[in-house]
């Protein structure tokens, strides 16, 4: 007890515990015990403490035993967690379908990543067996010279440390320089990009402060020339949506803007019997109501939505109207959107296209709705608006936005090669000396989805694509007449930096490369490169959103985990391979947004133009049909095996000490495991 009585007395906090009965207690003081309390005094008057009061065993054995009780709550807590997220597991792996991207056999990409995934594991437990038997590197090992005393053969006695000292040479000699040298390559990209988005970022601010906002040139009614109402075409373009038709056909009807200069086409590519039937009747109810509305559908269903897009601008009425305006399906304009968009074109012949922000009836709905948020407020408000007020270029967003049809005609309109037609459309007309308005205070509501699985095909499109275009678009952008830097910024910064450098080196460097060092540590990664620039990247992701802060974290990882589908698109559609033209209609769940719900309450039906009223039958038996589906997820094979990837060298990184390395692995596979596993998002139907 010496070390404890050379100390000097620290007092600790009071602390009572007073009993009521024995169950049924409070703490409130007890002193905690002192040297004194250890020492043995001689004597009956010395077991006292001058000027203080007798402390005895059951006050120690009080303070241990609710300490003990915090303990035990506290594990309960845990354990209570645990066995809720198993059981969520369990009924999602009982209700789970192995993702079938490729019914023939796997893909190609799978195989890769599982032969990753076996070898990690192979090399874990040699790891293992070579740390218990002594072999135990630190920083000062991991050089050269030093590598090369520790297994010198002279001083290597056993077979297992043979074997093992030859396996480090290896390593030393010819693994890891291509390793270090694919990581400095990743870094010296992934700066690049950080810089790209740093100064988009310092765009957006000066736009901010300079309170900078495109105008019309004219007022929509000028006293002079009198008011501005030209003739507009309006398109819902959609395919068996049969969730969304309602809203965004009532949402278009109720545009203000003149009847005889409105004409609205419903593009319905539905092949369901049922679906075409309740599109035409819609239609039907609002023409009956005075709505310049008319419904087409195609008996050769090619190319898509540009093949739709490009049938409807072949009518022979097309002719008369100057521009014509896009809502996908799940859109709902607010009524005033063609008076704060179209009047930007009066007086300026070289507008070609007016595109408005999105924002969405269902950003709450759940987490993947929330971190899908972060990411389109941060392409609408820094991406899209600085392009547009410093280069009048950006990518066009395929919908709520307003086009001179004559500028469609000349850049050679609607084209079906690619499965993003609506970026092909933007930089052909960019090429042909038109100019873009992004108008970031003209929203138009829409929905985001809802499911894993829904969001992993969007993804999986909107990346596949911006590669096809780009070998295709190649020579027409080199041999065009546009200036030198602005050919430079497309070829690089549109296309390159954000559509194919981000993808690669997100997969590359955090998925393959940073798990390869703590297998090979002679090659490394930075402390910085791992946590502080994707943190701080993170951050300037999540300004424009400030509410999404406290899921700062959880975007970063689940970014990181979306690497996984936008290589592999990526990939696929510069490579054109099979899944690049895979073409899929998001799911919609029909929701509307607060305040159409009250417009519907508020307004008598005399004012609702061509309003249809509930059939409260029809309500009850979709009501009915919906309980009655039964919901699965899927099991996507890729990111479980990434997930065992990571995990399995998070498990190494122990024994290398490596701190941040091991955190970032571990969350990162964690996130790769419940993504995997569907359990982000709503499940489908």
């Amino acid at each position: 007890m010496h070390w404890w009585a050379k100390e000097k007395h620290r007092g600790g906090t009071p602390v009572v515990v007073k009993m009521d009965n024995p169950n049924n207690w409070s703490m409130v003081e007890l002193e905690s015990p002192s040297d004194e309390d250890f020492l043995y005094h001689g004597g009956a008057a010395a077991a006292v403490p001058k000027g203080g009061r007798n402390k005895n065993a059951k006050q120690l054995t009080w303070v241990l035993l609710l300490k003990a009780h915090k303990a035990a709550g506290c594990l309960a807590s845990i354990a209570s967690a645990f066995l809720s997220l198993a059981s969520a597991v369990r009924r999602r792996l009982a209700s789970g379908r192995t993702d079938t991207e490729n019914p023939g056999g796997r893909s190609r990409f799978y195989a890769c990543i599982k032969a990753c995934l076996w070898l990690s594991l192979l090399m874990l437990g040699f790891e293992i067996a070579a740390y218990f038997k002594g072999w135990h590197f630190g920083a000062a090992d991991l050089q050269l010279k030093r590598l090369y005393t520790l297994t010198n053969p002279f001083t290597v006695k056993d077979v297992f440390g043979s074997l093992y000292s030859k396996w480090v040479l290896i390593r030393v000699e010819y693994l890891a320089p291509p390793l270090q040298f694919l990581a400095n390559v990743c870094i010296v990209l992934f700066i690049i990009q950080s810089l790209d988005r740093l100064i988009l970022c310092l765009g957006c601010l000066w736009v901010k402060l300079r309170k900078i906002k495109p105008l019309p040139k004219h007022a929509l009614i000028d006293l002079e020339s009198g008011p501005y109402f030209p003739m507009v075409l309006v398109q819902i373009p959609m395919c068996n949506e049969k969730e969304v038709y309602q809203q965004s056909i009532a949402a278009v009807c109720n545009l203000d803007w003149p009847s005889g200069k409105l004409l609205i086409q419903v593009l319905d590519d539905s092949d369901d019997p049922l679906t075409q039937s309740l599109i035409k009747d819609e239609v039907r109810k609002w023409q009956n109501n005075g709505a310049n509305i008319i419904y087409r559908h195609r008996v050769i269903r090619d190319g898509y939505k540009a093949g739709n897009l490009k049938s409807a601008m072949n009518c022979g009425y097309v002719k008369d109207y100057e521009f014509v305006t896009i809502f996908d399906a799940d859109f709902q304009p607010n009524s005033d959107f063609l008076m704060r968009t179209v009047p930007h074109f009066k007086d300026n012949e070289e507008l070609g296209l007016v595109q408005a922000r999105w924002s969405f009836v269902n950003k709450d709905e759940n987490l993947l709705t929330r971190l899908q948020l972060i990411n389109l407020a941060f392409h609408f408000e820094v991406e899209q608006q600085v392009n547009g007020i410093f280069l009048n270029f950006f990518g066009f967003n395929g919908t709520a936005g307003v086009w001179r049809i004559k500028a469609l005609e000349e850049s050679g309109g609607w084209l079906e090669r690619t499965t993003v037609e609506d970026m092909d459309i933007a930089v052909r007309a960019h090429l042909h000396g038109w100019k873009f308005i992004f108008l970031n205070d003209v929203e138009c509501q829409c929905e985001l989805p809802e499911s894993y699985e829904a969001y992993r095909k969007q993804q999986h499109r909107w990346h596949s694509g911006p590669m096809q275009l780009f070998r295709l678009c190649l020579p027409a952008i080199i041999r065009s007449k546009i200036s030198i830097w602005k050919k430079g910024n497309i070829i690089f910064l549109f296309f390159l930096l954000r559509k194919l450098i981000l993808p690669f080196y997100s997969f590359t460097l955090f998925c393959i490369i940073l798990p390869m060092t703590m297998f090979i540590p002679e090659a490394t990664l930075p402390a910085w490169v791992v946590c502080y620039i994707p943190a701080t990247m993170s951050f300037l992701n999540i300004l424009p959103a400030p509410k999404s802060f406290p899921f700062i974290v959880p975007y970063l990882l689940f970014e990181n985990t979306m690497s996984v589908t936008k290589f592999n698109a990526m990939v696929s559609g510069l490579f054109q391979l099979g899944s690049a033209y895979e073409w899929v209609v998001t799911k919609k769940s029909g929701r509307s947004s607060e305040g159409d719900l009250i417009n519907l309450v508020e307004k008598e039906p005399t004012k609702q133009r061509g309003s249809s009223e509930p059939n409260l039958e029809e309500i009850k038996e979709k009501e009915r049909r919906a309980f009655r589906k039964r919901k699965h997820n899927r099991i996507y094979t890729k990111e479980l095996a990434l997930a065992c990837l990571l995990l399995t060298a998070s498990a190494r990184s122990l024994l290398l000490a490596q701190g941040i390395h091991f955190y970032f692995l571990l969350f990162q596979g964690v996130s790769f495991l419940l993504v995997g596993l569907d359990l982000i998002g709503e499940q489908v139907e």
